[in-house]
């Protein structure tokens, strides 16, 4: 044979050396003979054909492995194609050797191999080391027979059913991996494998242990936990996909119910072996098991493999389990345990597989469920209750729902009388009102607006009250004391024919208290009612409610309303508990703290006996007296009462952020958060939920707030905490796939009474410390006040004081206030602190509409970021396509080497915040930038003197000016804009940001901050407009006001008048402002432009009013106008003149209008002529080279008269000015200027400035000038007079001014001339009316002072003589009486020394009083002396004002009705 001799050599050579391996004896063959191919293809069939006889099968099977060399090719097999893979020589020997095996037995080759391979798998899970999982040596076997399968598999050669039904033989032995491995490496799928088994019970049994088995291992956290992650995943898609398939699946036609059985089967013993074992303890390894399982309550887990409708279908199924899972608990049972079941008392393990379920419903579909539930089935309540606690803390939307399920439950109740409704509502109502006021009104709220008005659902008949009191009454036996005590004192509305209803349960419920050692007057001021908690000692509850109620009175300046009740309605608690710890003796503070405060504002109020304060008094001061040894046990022993519960805070808050590390789990965080809420109350000794703040008004003194260090080391702790949990669950996840714990954090914040505390700790963050905070702390704190915006609905308004006068702020409007851009420090921070807050909004609700994030971002805040970037980057102001990226990049901000300038114009240029800046409400207009704008400090500016005004321009005439209006900008309107600076300046100086920087009023324009870059573009603009209408002609229509006057006239009419002190300041200040901004400005601005057609003078007509209605009256210097002002007026008729075709006609148009429409311009210059002459004299010749205007002439015409009139002494000219030693000029013969009134003016202002010894014989002179100008010359000096009373200038001054009076009316009554008219002046006197326009309104007001303050100078013959004098007389009593009512006459006037009082002094030296009762005699003397005809008048004069003195008015009326005898007999005493 041709084969002999190779087989002879081989077993020669076996006995005398190694043997040799068939490729070497083939290639030693090889070498000798000569290749052939037919020869060789016969040899292989021949070895072939002896191997097949004599071949084991299984042996085979576990005897093919891949060399190490070749490792790589199992995948290849794997992967490979049926065509392919026959082509390999093991593959293709194993199917021959099958096809052969099965031929000779006679069965088909494919149950011969599924018999085999089961066989080989059982063989792999013989002696497991692993409940489920496979060891290394097994998982390598099993791989191996797995690709020898799967070659089988694509040549058909493989019987899937044989090899199931074979594999279940061994199903006690066979683990768990195995079969995931044959069903993801496609041998036989799991179901399958399950439909395949005869015996439904058994194959759920195997699978419920494993599956248990399998969650142990994960709970347990051993290695391999991705593979069984990936097992349970799996395993738990495929039940839910085939156990809760919807009708419409069309798998649910061809296959049998088998499979689904035992999937719903097999999940419910899960659940029920989870809610079995929820309270085991956690080291055990039933409460592993559910740690493991519960992970499968995931919307993540069955993500994209389930339908949703399965998923749904199987969450809702999983959920009425859980609340109806053994049910043994009665409905009194749950009345007396739920205080127990809230969030934070609950097993966290329920809680989480509650949260599981919940959010994958969703909160809608969830109380749907949970109400079918409760309608349908037997509950457990425990598990029902806890529900509901969970859904409205995991859930913000889900207290709406729960209160419109509860409204629904009552009325259905009412309706129907139903008695399983309304007990599901209380106790719903009560489990939900255990989490806190800020997730759900507290009990005692619901209760009252449930049952206290006449709208409650009781309220419809008799038979619904009954119904209601039989229900509270059973409630009785069961229910904690709190809830009667909240039903007692808020009990329902009753008619007061029903009342015996009402007070047979009042009286049941005090029993049961009693019975209970529960009483009435044990409930605190403050006490949440709601809470069912155990009752707190009166001394200790007494303790706390003296904390709450000074924490209230330091918000609101206010008694609390509480305190007030107690004083009045439980007046034992109030005396024998609150006002003993209220009292309390103790070292008083050398500056009254919040307590001396309000205990004094008590003891104002009448609310603390005296004997009680009194005994008070003295024991502090007892205390006082022992205060160094007091004071050092009290330093010692007081730290370490706190540092236990605050130790236990911060551990608290550690836990938290350790969980972190996975922030999507949210059930968990939950969980921890509530503990941290229970560690708060313990640190802060007061319960959450006191909602007693939450719909008051914050107050913050920022100027002065100082926290207690207790709050201050709390509000720290919980701040530093949010930052660091911020970073940790931004380093693992984004914002908008981390759970809500954010809000669930701020929550926690608002809901202990901390947010007057966190505020004021923000405010010395953001505004003191900003520049110095790290890019964490920035981050953090501007996530916190993007989720204090998110819950800004809960929150209470704040009224920061001088940062908002004009009212209270919501809370991101506050913190958006606390960001400024003064320097450059600050303006960097704003620029990090707005790109952290719109970045992380951005990012944390992608899906959001932009008009949607308002809530979360204030507008200001975006304002400032826009600013910001456009004032720092000139590459923002070009305009630029918004970049569309997937997300704002958030990540790189939270790194250590964060660039926020690139994040800051990375943000800009972000598509979504570009479609944010569309939203008008977010935009930043002209007027917000020269808001911002004027914040700027240029000395400590982040820009040079040079950049900042390329920024101005570019602002301004590139930026706002073109753009509409309807955008912020100003449509090309330059006077829209010039109207805006005006009114933002003024506004800014108005307010107490200018204030804050400088003590020194005077410099509220141009001195401080940006005013004087804006000023200086505002005065560019206002050249610019001129320019641009002076090019445009009039012609004959009447010219339009200038934009500055329109500013002005609206903010005076948006003022109040001055009828008080306040009011009055208010506006002088706002008239100093307008006066300013006037300087400041071209004076052409005050005389207006030329009008094309002459001779129209200029339109003066707002200049003369703003000066007749508000300067005359406040920016005065005694009764004229300031030099600054008046020059500035002849400077703008100067600058009109030199404009004009006719100059000097111009200038006399403009001066003889003042003439008559506004006087005091004209008297002011007279007073300021010698520094207006030079000036005006100067530039007119130097422009024109010719004479002054008649008008001006006549003013130095005037000044001329005066001085030649009283020329100046020898003896004083040596030492005194021209103008102040003046004399009477014996050979002065020169005429008074006409009119005479101007004349007059000027011979009173050189009057003034005589020495007051020489004036009595100057004045005697006189007499020979004409009648007008001695009237005119009396107003003036009457004005004079007044002006002395109103600036209380020194005695002598006034005095002066009461000689020059005297002089003149005793001229006047030489003369014979009346001087009566000057006291009934009206506008329309064509003569003497422009007088009273040449002084202020106040002096006219007062000119019954001036009446009778010259009483002792009145010739009694001309009292008499004169018709008009009584009435007159009258007339200036009823005003001065008036004057004195309405406060207008001072309480001290000035008083002159004994040595310089003439005989006929002024009656206003002294007080007003005595003023009257001199008028008031003198009155009541000289009615009997006036003729009849003196009467004739006087009916209208009492009709008016006659009540103001009835005494006087009773004997004008007797005088008029008696004969001409009638006389008064005795002087009436009133005063």
């Amino acid at each position: 044979m041709p084969g002999s001799p190779a087989r002879g050599a081989a077993v020669g050579t076996g006995h005398r050396g190694p043997r040799k391996s068939w490729t070497e004896l083939l290639a030693g063959r090889v070498k000798k003979q000569k290749y052939d191919p037919e020869r060789e293809q016969k040899l292989k069939d021949s070895a072939l054909k002896l191997l097949r006889y004599h071949q084991n099968m299984h042996d085979l099977l576990l005897e093919v492995e891949e060399p190490q060399r070749q490792q790589p090719r199992l995948s290849e097999l794997i992967a490979c194609d049926p065509a392919e893979a026959s082509s390999d020589p093991s593959a293709s020997f194993i199917r021959s050797a099958f096809r052969d095996q099965a031929s000779r037995l006679g069965v088909p080759v494919g149950v011969l191999s599924a018999t085999v391979f089961a066989r080989a798998v059982r063989q792999v899970c013989v002696e497991p080391s692993h409940p489920v999982l496979l060891s290394p040596e097994q998982s390598k076997k099993l791989s191996s027979s797995l690709a020898t399968a799967q070659c089988l598999l694509a040549h058909s050669m493989f019987s899937r059913l044989t090899f199931c039904q074979e594999l279940w033989k061994a199903q006690d032995s066979l683990l768990l991996e195995a079969v995931w491995c044959l069903h993801t490496h496609g041998v036989v799928s799991l179901q399958e494998l399950l439909q395949s088994h005869p015996d439904t019970e058994a194959v759920t049994t195997w699978l419920f242990r494993n599956l248990r088995f399998l969650s142990e291992q994960i709970g347990a956290a051993r290695p391999s936990s991705d593979t069984m992650a990936a097992m349970l995943s799996g395993l738990v898609q495929l039940l839910i996909s085939r156990g809760f398939q919807g009708s419409s699946d069309p798998r649910r036609l061809v296959e049998p119910e088998k499979l689904p059985q035992v999937a719903t089967d097999v999940l419910r013993r899960m659940l029920a072996f989870s809610l079995d074992t929820l309270d085991d303890p956690p080291t055990t390894s039933g409460h592993q098991t559910v740690s493991g399982w519960i992970t499968v309550y995931s919307g993540h887990t069955c993500c994209g493999m389930v339908a949703e409708d399965s998923l749904k279908s199987f969450f809702s199924h999983t959920l009425t389990q859980i609340l109806t899972y053994k049910p043994v608990l009665k409905v009194c049972d749950a009345i007396q345990m739920q205080k127990e079941w809230s969030f934070a008392k609950t097993r966290h393990l329920l809680t989480d597989l509650c949260c599981r379920v919940l959010v994958t419903l969703g909160p809608e579909e969830s109380v749907g469920r949970l109400q079918e539930v409760l309608e349908m089935q037997e509950v457990n309540w425990k598990h029902v209750l806890s529900c509901v606690s969970t859904l409205v803390v995991c859930f913000p939307e889900a207290q709406q729902l729960v209160k419109d399920w509860v409204a629904s439950m009552m009325s259905r109740a009412f309706e129907s009388y139903h008695l399983d409704s309304m007990v599901t509502a209380f106790l719903i109502v009560r489990q939900a009102t255990l989490e806190g006021p800020y997730v759900f009104p507290s009990y005692a709220d619901w209760f009252k607006e449930s049952f206290g008005s006449s709208h409650g659902y009781h309220s419809s008949s008799k038979k619904t009250l009954v119904f209601l009191f039989k229900f509270l009454s059973e409630l009785v036996p069961w229910e904690a004391p709190r809830y009667m005590q909240v039903h007692i004192f808020h009990p329902p509305l009753v008619p007061s024919k029903y009342h015996s209803l009402l007070t047979d349960y009042v009286s049941l419920a005090k029993t049961r208290l009693a019975d209970l050692k529960v009483s009435l007057e044990n409930v605190g001021l403050y006490e949440d009612l709601s809470t069912p908690g155990d009752i707190a000692e009166r001394e200790s509850q007494a303790v706390q409610d003296v904390t709450k109620a000074i924490m209230v009175f330091e918000q609101t300046g206010k008694i609390p309303m509480p305190v007030l009740e107690a004083s009045i309605f439980r007046r034992p608690y109030y005396l024998s508990h609150f006002l003993p710890a209220l009292l309390a003796p103790r070292v008083l503070p050398e500056v009254p703290d919040s307590r001396v405060a309000f205990i004094e504002t008590l003891k104002r109020a009448d609310k603390i006996p005296s004997s009680l304060y009194d005994a008070y008094r003295k024991a502090c001061a007892t205390a006082e007296e022992k205060r160094p040894e007091n004071a050092t046990s009290a330093q010692r022993t007081g730290p370490d009462s706190a540092e236990e519960p605050l130790g236990l805070l911060t551990a608290a808050l550690e836990e938290l952020r350790a969980l972190m590390t996975d922030p999507t789990q949210y059930s968990v965080i939950s969980a921890q958060l509530a503990v941290v809420s229970e560690r708060l109350n313990a640190v802060l000794g007061h319960s959450n939920h006191d909602g007693s703040l939450r719909k008051a008004k914050v107050q913050l003194d920022v100027r002065s707030s100082a926290l207690q260090r207790q709050e201050q080391e709390v509000v720290d702790l919980l701040l530093t905490a949010f930052c660091q949990n911020l970073m940790a669950a931004s380093s693992f996840v984004p914002p908008e796939r981390q759970s809500p714990w954010a809000v669930l954090f701020v929550r926690t914040l608002c809901g202990h009474m901390l947010l007057p505390a966190m505020l004021t700790r923000l405010w010395q963050l953001l505004s003191h410390q900003g520049p110095s905070l790290s890019a964490p702390h920035i981050l953090g704190v501007a996530a916190l006040a993007v989720h204090l915006g998110e819950c800004s609905s809960m929150l209470p308004e704040v009224d920061p004081g001088v940062l908002a006068p004009a009212g209270s702020l919501g809370v991101p409007d506050f913190l958006s206030s606390l960001l400024t851009c003064c320097t450059r420090d600050s303006l960097l921070f704003c620029m990090k602190f707005c790109t952290a807050a719109i970045s992380y909004c951005l990012c944390k609700f992608p899906a959001q509409r932009p008009a949607s994030l308002h809530g979360c971002l204030s507008p200001g805040l975006i304002k400032k970021f826009q600013f910001v970037v456009l004032r720092l980057f000139p590459e923002a102001r070009a305009p630029r396509a918004p970049e569309h990226t997937a997300c704002v990049p958030w990540g790189p901000l939270y790194l250590p080497s964060a660039d926020w300038q690139n994040a800051a114009l990375v943000l800009w240029r972000q598509s979504s915040f570009q479609e944010l800046l569309k939203e008008k409400e977010f935009y930043l207009s002209y007027r917000d930038w020269v808001q911002l704008e004027l914040e700027i400090q240029p000395d400590a500016d982040v820009l040079s003197d040079t950049e900042r005004r390329d920024f101005h321009q570019w602002a301004i005439y590139e930026h706002y000016f073109p753009a509409p209006s309807a955008s912020g900008g100003c449509g090309g309107d330059l006077e829209a804009a010039c109207t805006v600076l005006v009114s933002e300046l003024m506004n800014f100086h108005q307010s107490s940001r200018s204030y804050n920087r400088s003590e020194d009023p005077d410099l509220v324009l141009g001195g401080r901050t940006g005013n004087e870059d804006i000023l200086s573009r505002l005065q560019e603009m206002s050249v610019d407009l001129e320019l641009d209408q002076g090019s445009v002609p009039g012609g004959g229509s009447t010219p339009q006001s200038h934009f500055l006057f329109r500013v002005f006239r609206r903010r005076l009419q948006a003022l109040s008048r001055p009828d008080s002190t306040a009011a009055s300041l208010r506006r002088q200040q706002e008239l100093l402002l307008c006066k300013r901004l006037l300087l400041r400005l071209p004076p052409s601005i005050l005389v207006g432009r030329p009008q094309a057609r002459q001779p129209v003078p200029p339109n003066c007509e707002e200049f003369f009013n703003l000066v007749n209605s508000e300067l005359r009256n406040f920016c005065c210097h005694g009764s004229v106008l300031t030099y600054d002002i008046t020059i500035h007026f002849f400077r703008g008729l100067l600058s009109v003149c030199l404009r004009s075709e006719d100059p000097a006609l111009v200038a006399n148009q403009i001066l003889t209008e003042c003439q008559t429409k506004c006087p005091v311009i004209l008297t002011s210059a007279l007073l300021w002529w010698p520094s207006l002459e030079p000036v005006l004299c100067g530039q007119w010749k130097r422009c024109h080279q010719s004479t002054l205007p008649r008008e001006l002439q006549l003013l130095q015409e005037a000044r001329e008269f005066a001085s030649k009139y009283l020329v100046a002494r020898s003896t004083a000219t040596k030492c005194l000015p021209w103008c102040l030693c003046v004399s009477f000029a014996s050979d002065s013969g020169s005429p008074a200027p006409r009119p005479a009134w101007i004349a007059a003016a000027a011979l009173h202002i050189a009057a003034v400035e005589v020495r007051r010894e020489n004036l009595p014989g100057h004045l005697r002179r006189l007499d020979g000038e004409g009648e007008e100008l001695l009237i005119a010359l009396l107003f003036f000096s009457l004005m004079s007079l007044l002006s002395s009373y109103v600036t209380q200038q020194d005695t002598a001054e006034y005095l002066k001014a009461v000689d020059i009076c005297a002089e003149v009316l005793l001229c006047l009554e030489r003369r014979k001339v009346s001087w009566l008219t000057l006291f009934e002046l009206t506008g329309t006197d064509a003569r003497l009316g422009p007088l009273l326009y040449s002084a202020p309104e106040q002096h006219t007001r007062l000119l019954p002072l001036a009446f009778y303050s010259l009483l002792s100078y009145f010739s009694e013959g001309a009292t008499v003589r004169e018709a008009a004098f009584l009435h007159v007389a009258v007339d200036m009593y009823l005003r001065l009486v008036q004057l004195f009512v309405d406060g207008e006459a001072r309480t001290v006037l000035p008083q002159a020394s004994g040595s310089g009082r003439r005989q006929g002094h002024s009656e206003l030296q002294g007080s007003p009083v005595q003023l009257i009762t001199k008028a008031r005699v003198f009155l009541l003397q000289l009615i009997p002396q006036c003729p009849k005809q003196c009467f004739s008048n006087m009916t209208e004069l009492l009709a008016a004002r006659g009540d103001c003195d009835p005494e006087v008015s009773n004997a004008l009326r007797q005088r008029q009705q008696a004969d001409p005898s009638f006389d008064l007999y005795r002087e009436p005493h009133l005063f």
